[in-house]
């Protein structure tokens, strides 16, 4: 690993071996050949590929046997975190981990969101790699490849992106193409809505204060094009970002040491407890400014915003996700946002999904020395 890779992975999810080579692979396929920083810019329009076909399903048979299980195995977990009758999510968090693992997280955080077009706020895991930081990383894809087919992408993205100052956006195919984070929401998503459409906005390293301007800015561009269109906020649009919580233990960490509490089960309780009370104090109920700060104060360090103090992977989507639902609510002078924790559970707190039958698998293993955590969390 470079010197550069060791500094910065600490606060990002350390990539597990099968995805790193796949990611590299994808990465030196995809270097823009110009110095800037955007990539097929000017290329005909074309179907964002696959990146993680062993994690995710891919085919419209595994995303059906896959949801037929969740119900089977899942049945009592789902029937307790459902909500009441026409419950819409007008934003929500949602984990990215392999399906054998956060398997009934999905459908818990995600059958909420009615919305034809949903707005992806993902992790920019390799963003180093590319020296992005403090703008938002959109694609110039027409559509991105879903299980059941091609998912478009919405005309809103190309909108959003002309209303936006030119110093906070930049278009990144590579890095959009070789980031999972995004991506494993969509068979979810397309499995309830065959017609829904995305777009997906990577966040790279992020200064707060500058959270703060581009998520005021983004939800002023949102707020006019939905006016514009006469769309609705929670009906027409949703907002979802992509985050696994606390990245755990001392092994097949990339030499990283993420056992803050020491390995064991108590150990495990210890992290969990922890990961339980972020998720009570910074997302339940009435979400405000002073929430998402005591979100990146846990885990961010004060004296440098690329490196973590816990390794939740959304660090920076989460803020600039919930920030961007709090300004819109505001110009739309909406009921306040309020938000429900809907599930938690970790890769090793719960019986595994069986899916090597069906042409996938886990792309980590799960231990008490090799766990993550995983949020599911509904704002309505």
């Amino acid at each position: 690993m470079s010197t550069k890779s060791t500094q910065t992975t600490e606060l990002l999810k350390v990539k597990p071996a099968m995805r790193i080579l796949v990611s590299i692979f994808l990465i030196f396929a995809l270097i823009p050949s110009s110095s800037s920083l955007l990539a097929r810019s000017d290329a005909e329009p074309s179907t964002r590929g696959l990146a993680d076909t062993v994690g995710f399903a891919h085919r419209a048979w595994q995303m059906d046997s896959v949801m037929a299980r969740i119900r089977a195995l899942n049945r009592d977990d789902l029937l307790r975190t459902q909500q009441s009758e026409g419950t819409v999510w007008r934003a929500a968090i949602c984990p990215h981990d392999d399906y054998s693992y956060a398997g009934w997280l999905y459908p818990a955080a995600l059958r909420n969101i009615k919305a034809k077009t949903v707005i992806i706020f993902g992790v920019a895991h390799r963003a180093w790699f590319y020296n992005l930081e403090n703008r938002l990383v959109f694609d110039s894809f027409a559509s991105w490849r879903g299980p059941y087919g091609a998912v478009t992408v919405s005309p809103l993205r190309d909108e959003l992106m002309n209303r936006l100052p030119r110093d906070m956006v930049v278009v990144h195919d590579a890095m959009q193409t070789t980031e999972y984070s995004a991506e494993a929401m969509i068979p979810f998503l397309q499995y309830q809505n065959r017609d829904v459409e995305i777009i997906s906005i990577l966040v790279p390293f992020m200064k707060y204060e500058r959270m703060q301007t581009i998520s005021r800015q983004l939800a002023k561009a949102l707020f006019s094009a939905m006016e514009k269109k006469h769309l609705r906020w929670g009906e027409d649009v949703s907002i979802l970002i992509s985050s696994d919580a606390v990245h755990y233990g001392d092994e097949a960490w990339d030499g990283h040491n993420f056992a803050c509490y020491g390995t064991g089960s108590n150990a495990q309780v210890l992290a969990e407890a922890n990961d339980r009370e972020i998720i009570s104090d910074c997302f339940e109920s009435e979400l405000s400014e002073e929430k998402i700060a005591r979100f990146y104060s846990y885990t961010t360090r004060p004296d440098n915003f690329k490196a973590s103090k816990l390794s939740w992977c959304g660090r920076y989507a989460i803020p600039v996700g919930l920030f961007t639902a709090l300004d819109l609510q505001k110009l739309e002078q909406s009921r306040p946002l309020s938000g429900v924790p809907v599930g938690y559970a970790t890769s090793i707190s719960q019986p595994h999904l069986k899916v090597d039958d069906l042409g996938m698998g886990q792309t980590a293993i799960a231990t008490l020395r090799h766990w993550v955590g995983y949020p599911a969390i509904g704002f309505r």
